[in-house]
């Protein structure tokens, strides 16, 4: 059979399986294009959790860098170490077990914050640290405001300050005043604050309440009002608590002293750029 013939007889076959082929072929459903898109979900949660973020939500922020030694640094994520948190050394319950682990974890914080950041007389042991934290304390900016803090957590302050930037978090809050590095500890006992080793920060006392605190703290009236969630019992907007939290701050708001002005650095000096 001519070429021609053949192709002119064979073309409607063709079309006609074409046809059934398309018909038999499944659609792609909402559901099938969110399959898809679930292995690169997973893949950004793992990301952020190898970073100390949150999953997804933290993954979703931009990355930055900052300039420190004269190199650009890009900012690594971390979470506020455990066993320096305050509110593991009181737990709130009368187990023996439970209080005395808390009481090892304040006495494992104690020598952990004496080697990185200074001694402080009473709390420690000068072995650990030939100075004071004052001999670590320099002054730096941060949005715009001028604090004094130990040297080893101004690369952490500057990874916030970029991202406040990045997100676009800065515009929504503009703090005007704020406290550092104390030379005398403002706790009573066994307890020794993080402002003394330099390694805390309090953003505008005013405006950002410290409900669980003694008085006069505890009267503002926003430790009046009835709320939802801490969040509201200050000026502060919440990204700007999430920002500290991405490069190692712990958010003393968490804690039952509800000190929403207060943020201090619980990661590690060692880890914080890349």
């Amino acid at each position: 059979m001519p070429l021609h013939r053949f192709v002119r007889r064979a073309l409607p076959l063709l079309a006609l399986a074409a046809a059934a082929a398309l018909w038999q072929a499944p659609a792609r459903s909402d559901g099938d294009a969110k399959k898809a898109e679930e292995p690169k979900k997973a893949d950004a949660d793992a990301d952020a959790k190898a970073d100390g973020a949150k999953p997804s939500a933290d993954a979703a922020t931009p990355r930055v860098s900052i300039t420190s030694d004269g190199k650009t640094h890009r900012c690594a994520r971390q979470k506020a170490q455990d066993f320096l948190i305050r509110g593991n050394w009181f737990p709130r319950t009368n187990d023996a077990e439970a209080q005395k682990k808390g009481r090892q974890l304040l006495q494992d914080a104690i020598r952990y914050r004496t080697e990185k950041y200074g001694y402080f007389p009473g709390f420690g042991s000068a072995k650990l640290n030939a100075h004071a934290p004052k001999h670590y304390a320099e002054s730096t900016s941060f949005m715009g405001m001028t604090v004094t803090v130990n040297k080893r957590i101004i690369p952490a302050l500057k990874c916030v300050e970029a991202d406040l930037k990045a997100t676009g978090a800065h515009a929504e809050y503009h703090p005007k005043a704020m406290g550092g590095i104390r030379f005398k500890n403002t706790y009573r006992g066994v307890e020794v604050s993080n402002h003394v080793y330099g390694i805390a920060i309090d953003i505008e006392p005013n405006l950002n309440t410290c409900c669980g605190c003694v008085k006069p703290w505890n009267e503002h009236p926003l430790c009046k009002k009835k709320v939802k969630s801490v969040y509201e019992r200050m000026a502060m907007p919440e990204s700007w608590v999430h920002a500290f939290e991405r490069y190692g701050f712990y958010w003393l708001g968490h804690d039952v002293l509800q000190d929403t002005m207060h943020f201090e650095f619980l990661g590690d000096p060692d880890k914080i750029l890349e």
